[in-house]
């Protein structure tokens, strides 16, 4: 069974007459590692929002068509039930920590729900020592790196074990060592854990090599979702007006001059071996 899959669903804002989504049809399978990339205002967040039934339980305006989390009907299914099967952390994880000190938040999605204390404590734990924030359980969220807010803001999500984990632009306030920090940490988890993760994000060279599959989003549509190295040789990826990686830059303009054969690279061993092979040839 499909983790998510949207069937013709279009959604547009209360008081705005154009669509945010416009018939999306998509599927998500479990244990994948996804980069969900398009230009700004092209729709990533609010097709995030409809994952977990944010959209249309609490953004309200008009929609048709249908989505499902593990089979359920995000429009009759309450969020909380949907929370179990989806986690989202959003772009400022100051927003989502409410508790007077890390301990209190992981544990309490896990209170909302019911969980018994001893099983608190025991996930609280597993969590923590996932995204390794043992030594700051007892620190209050205010006090934290912003490394550290994602870190626990994550760990606030897995405490609940999703089986798909959704992440909206996760490195925007981070330098670029805490932001590859994160993305390998995430990597991590997935393997971990055996969910699947879908980050939207436009610093797209760090999350590129871990990805298995990209979604494309252009004006509300999905306009490819395949494999990674189907898409960043495709013409679309190409032609979209992204923040393209340097290594994507430099191979997809030796391919266009006939310099270089085959796909573009992903990462940088994976350039190193090409261009041993080019030398070879």
């Amino acid at each position: 069974m499909d983790l998510v899959r949207f069937e013709g669903f279009s959604f547009r804002y209360k008081g705005n007459e154009v669509y945010a989504l416009d018939n999306i049809n998509l599927r998500i399978e479990e244990n994948k590692f996804i980069l969900l990339c398009g230009e700004t205002g092209s729709g990533k967040t609010t097709l995030i929002r409809c994952m977990n039934g944010l959209i249309p339980q609490f953004y309200s305006g008009f929609y048709k068509g249908k989505v499902y989390v593990h089979g359920m009907d995000t429009t009759n299914t309450s969020i909380a039930n949907l929370s179990t099967e989806v986690g989202i952390v959003f772009q400022n994880p100051e927003n989502q920590l409410i508790a007077m000190n890390v301990e209190h938040e992981i544990a309490f999605g896990l209170e909302n729900l019911g969980v018994p204390p001893k099983e608190i404590s025991k996930r609280i734990q597993e969590s923590a020592s996932l995204t390794e924030i043992e030594h700051i359980l007892d620190k209050a969220p205010f006090e934290l790196s912003g490394g550290e807010q994602q870190r626990v803001a994550i760990a606030s999500i897995l405490v609940l074990k999703p089986k798909f984990l959704i992440l909206d632009e996760p490195t925007a306030l981070l330098d670029p060592y805490m932001a590859k920090k994160i993305i390998t940490l995430l990597k991590e988890i997935q393997l971990d854990r055996n969910l699947s993760i879908m980050i939207s994000e436009h610093r797209l060279d760090l999350v590129i090599p871990f990805a298995e599959e990209i979604v494309l989003m252009k004006d509300g549509r999905i306009i490819e979702h395949d494999s990674r190295d189907n898409v960043l040789n495709g013409l679309k990826f190409q032609n979209l007006k992204l923040n393209k990686p340097v290594l994507y830059t430099i191979f997809n303009e030796l391919r266009k001059r006939n310099l270089i054969k085959g796909n573009i690279p992903a990462s940088i061993p994976a350039a190193l071996d090409l261009i041993k092979k080019f030398q070879h040839e």
